[in-house]
């Protein structure tokens, strides 16, 4: 701020001496000024406090707001960050990501199917190109996710995004009934355990049938690897 210049030499000699009844004139307004200008102070902390509390508040939360659900598995829950950035690179919704991830492999990146799908999403082999290693987890995703988008896009919902992804989008677009039995039991498993991890639950009992009827032998599996790359 700019300084006014000084009073002159008499001006300043009466602000020095002031007469006695001036005197008692002034301290009463400069002591109600003071006074006034400490409330204000006062009453804009106590505004700005109140004001960026609950900023604050969702900073310190960041959990309720971002992650997958706790349904999944802790194999699963290993690539809980990588399965965020895939989501957001494909458009998908995590926890939809994370359903096929489960049932898939269990977030074991080495598994290999009989009819020879590989990696962490089960992807078959002619949807790599020459040179990619499909078990490398960001390949094996980018194949596999992109699918799975294709595969909800053309059905236009979830349940049959996982049947498209399982049995193909063609054959996703088939009644119901002509379903092959392996893309039944696939959307069985799958559609239940997306919908309990879309609505906040910490325990799917689907998830659980699907481990008791061999899901935890391959999640062992997943296990054993995640612990030696730790």
């Amino acid at each position: 701020m700019y300084s006014s210049p000084p009073p002159p030499f008499d001006t300043q000699a009466a602000y020095a001496n002031p007469p006695g009844c001036l005197r008692r004139f002034l301290i009463p307004v400069l002591a109600v000024l003071i006074t006034s200008s400490f409330l204000v102070f006062g009453l804009n902390k106590i505004e700005i406090v109140q004001a960026e509390s609950p900023a604050l508040s969702a900073i310190e939360q960041p959990e309720l707001q971002f992650g997958i659900s706790h349904v999944f598995t802790p194999e699963v829950q290993f690539w809980e960050v990588e399965i965020l950035i895939w989501s957001e690179t494909y458009q998908l919704d995590p926890n939809l990501v994370a359903t096929v991830m489960q049932i898939e492999s269990c977030g074991f990146m080495l598994a290999e199917s009989g009819s020879g799908a590989k990696g962490l999403f089960q992807v078959m082999p002619y949807h790599f190109r020459e040179g990619e290693n499909p078990y490398q987890p960001n390949t094996n995703a980018k194949r596999g996710l992109q699918y799975l988008r294709q595969a909800k896009e053309a059905g236009g919902n979830s349940r049959l995004a996982l049947a498209g992804y399982n049995g193909g989008i063609n054959g996703a677009s088939l009644p119901e009934e002509k379903w092959p039995d392996e893309m039944t039991r696939y959307v069985y498993w799958g559609l239940k355990i997306y919908k309990d991890a879309k609505n906040g639950l910490d325990h799917s009992a689907r998830l659980q049938e699907w481990l008791n009827a061999g899901g935890a032998s391959l999640c062992q599996k997943a296990s054993e690897s995640q612990r030696k790359t730790q």
